[in-house]
């Protein structure tokens, strides 16, 4: 007769053991080279930036006396030096953003609808829609800059004429978004190419057994499974707009006058050119809090329709 004493302590002897939970704290530690990084690039300057803010701080002078609010009161005053500079620099920054935000959401979302399909010669399309986005900015802005140039610029050759393309209005913003769509439509095609590429199938021959045709499939399908890509698209790309700098700087410089001038053209010159730290840290929180904003308000739009 087997011993159940003996079975029992044999069937405990081979039971599993709880298991601990162990490598706790490895996610942190993978995470640890971002986070140092983020603390020492953005933190950190955000928070300088805020206490340089409430001086008047010019880097090459000892002396940087506590202002409070004055460089953030400044901006609102209409007595005060910088207050209209700063607001037209904002409409400015406003009127390239409005412009060229739809074409840089629309247009991509077309190009990558046509490159999604099969045909030959698709990886090389591809590519040459992407390859504007890789030269840097001051390579685009200056190779622009000598093709508009309303004198020798081979552009108004081409046309039999002589538009002022870089130097009066509306022609400087036209170029402006002009050239920025056909830098940066690339990568947004990409993105979109990648969130059409994760839509599943299914979805597609579902509508296409309920009679769907093409622009129904397109609406309800999607457009709807495009949303998240949607939201990305259209928040970078308004912050990209609003931060504009490179091509206003290097091929209208601004002009006419200071019309195309843009904020962060503005606080560029008034900090590191004028020394004055303190209004143009002032500004840039003035501007953070406006795209900070915007961009809630277009995380809300899209929930709403979701």
């Amino acid at each position: 007769m087997v011993d159940l004493r003996a079975r029992s302590a044999a069937v405990v002897s081979v039971a599993p053991r709880p298991v601990r939970r162990r490598g706790r704290f490895t996610p942190l530690f993978f995470l640890a080279p971002y986070l140092v990084l983020f603390c020492l690039f953005v933190v950190v300057p955000a928070i300088f930036g805020g206490w340089i803010s409430l001086h008047e701080w010019d880097y090459l002078l000892p002396g940087k006396p506590f202002t409070g609010l004055d460089n953030y009161l400044a901006l609102f005053d209409p007595d005060s030096r910088v207050s209209g500079d700063f607001w037209t620099s904002m409409k400015a920054t406003g009127i390239f953003t409005v412009a060229s935000v739809p074409p840089l959401v629309i247009l991509p979302l077309g190009v990558a609808l046509l490159l999604n399909r099969r045909f030959r010669g698709r990886t090389f399309f591809r590519a040459v829609f992407f390859m504007p986005f890789v030269l840097g900015v001051a390579v685009i802005s200056v190779m622009w800059r000598i093709l508009l140039d309303p004198n020798i610029g081979f552009v108004n050759h081409l046309l039999g004429a002589n538009i002022p393309w870089t130097t009066d209005l509306p022609w400087a913003w036209i170029s402006l978004v002009g050239i920025t769509v056909w830098w940066t439509l690339g990568f947004n095609a990409v993105i979109y190419l990648a969130g059409l590429q994760d839509i599943p199938a299914e979805l597609y021959d579902a509508a296409g057994v309920d009679g769907a045709n093409r622009w129904q499939r397109f609406v309800h399908v999607t457009l709807p499974g495009l949303r998240p890509v949607a939201l990305f698209v259209t928040t970078t790309t308004i912050l990209a707009s609003a931060n504009m700098f490179g091509q206003s700087f290097l091929i209208t410089k601004g002009a006419p006058g200071v019309e195309t001038r843009t904020t962060i053209m503005y606080i560029a010159q008034e900090g590191l050119r004028d020394y004055r730290m303190g209004s143009a840290a002032a500004m840039s929180y003035v501007l953070t809090l406006v795209l900070v904003a915007v961009s809630v308000i277009n995380f809300r739009l899209f929930r709403s329709r979701s």
